[in-house]
């Protein structure tokens, strides 16, 4: 039993961690933490592509690469001056090595058994590449809020990565575990996609005939913004990449991307009326502010009091600016990024 064991141990496949890092003072530590303390038994290593950080962030970073110096699962860093997430992820697999390329965020931290889950995974469903649950969570009442509008239907709709579901084939899925294969086939990240890098990519490992697997039992704890202005500015640039997404691939989109959008003309065309002809036009915003103030409540169940009476505050700043973000969308952002189009790259018999 315990040559099988030994045997099964020595086969399997090296892991590569890649981390985008820009301004992560606070989350840092304890995400590289959450990746060494894996139980995993094959070999791994942690790429950290630093970006130009405004606090401490390349401190805590040096602090890691000698505290791992010489361990088993050592930690390196490899400059990223741009800046932008795509950019640092091809950073960090140029300068990664391993069969398994496991992406994961500055302010997320794996829980317990994601890796070996993740490999076994990758294994019995053939995919190119798994991910699971953005399990978001918060350290004070604000980041409570967020979280629990960030994993209610009424905040983000039926996307299976944020509110849970059934093991399943997926267009996209949060971070991924990918086959170094699948990566290196398509050439990595579009860099023109400053959002929605992880959507086009897998857009192209689907079209290239690969499977992009979601699984409930991969879950990584997620720390959402911490201010309002950090939220607003986020679900933003989520609302005008989304729409960048729309023109580029137009079967992309569907009724739960056009809510937000719609909501925001609805709204401000019911203060219009409300203001220049009658009273009645305010009964648009204020059934949206009654509906999300209903929905806060199954919402933040078991959260503190506090924490509780700002979901629809929360609430509201999702729907308004990713909705803001979607409308304003500039057609020349799209068509900068369409001429950058790569099609997806067949695997070679």
């Amino acid at each position: 039993m315990n040559a099988t064991a030994n045997t099964a141990e020595q086969q399997l496949p090296a892991v590569s961690v890649i981390m985008p890092i820009l301004n992560e003072e606070r989350h840092l530590r304890e995400a590289v933490e959450a990746i060494l303390a894996q139980e995993y038994d094959g070999p791994m290593e942690v790429v950290l592509a630093l970006g130009p950080s405004a606090d401490r962030t390349d401190e805590i970073a040096a602090q890691l690469v000698a505290e791992t110096a010489s361990a088993d699962k050592r930690v390196h860093t490899v400059p990223n001056p741009t800046g932008r997430t795509p950019a640092a992820l091809n950073a960090a697999i140029k300068a990664s090595r391993h069969p398994v390329v496991v992406r994961v965020d500055g302010h997320a931290a794996l829980s317990a058994g994601y890796i070996a889950t993740a490999v076994r995974l990758l294994e019995e469903t053939g995919a190119m590449n798994v991910g699971g649950i953005m399990h978001a969570e918060g350290t004070n009442a604000w980041e409570q809020a967020v979280a629990a509008a960030m994993t209610s239907k009424i905040g983000v709709g039926n996307a299976v990565f944020h509110t849970g579901g059934q093991a399943q084939q997926a267009d996209t899925v949060y971070l991924g575990v990918f086959r170094r294969e699948a990566l290196e086939q398509q050439g990595g990240y579009n860099e023109e996609f400053i959002r929605a890098q992880d959507w086009e990519l897998n857009f192209r490992i689907r079209e290239a005939g690969g499977l992009i697997w979601f699984s409930p039992e991969l879950k990584v704890s997620y720390r959402p913004r911490p201010s309002v202005k950090a939220l607003a500015k986020q679900y933003k640039d989520y609302g005008r990449w989304r729409h960048v997404v729309a023109r580029y691939h137009s079967g992309s989109i569907n009724l739960r991307y056009l809510a937000p959008p719609a909501a925001v003309c609805a709204i401000a065309a019911g203060i219009v009326v409300g203001a220049a002809l009658t009273p009645w036009g305010f009964v648009v915003p204020a059934g949206y502010l009654a509906a999300i103030t209903a929905g806060s409540v199954p919402a933040g169940k078991g959260l503190p009091l506090k924490a509780r009476a700002q979901i629809p505050v929360a609430l509201a700043t999702m729907h308004m600016t990713w909705g803001w973000g979607f409308l304003t969308s500039p057609k020349s952002l799209a068509k900068r990024v369409i001429a950058s189009r790569r099609p997806a790259v067949l695997a070679s018999n």
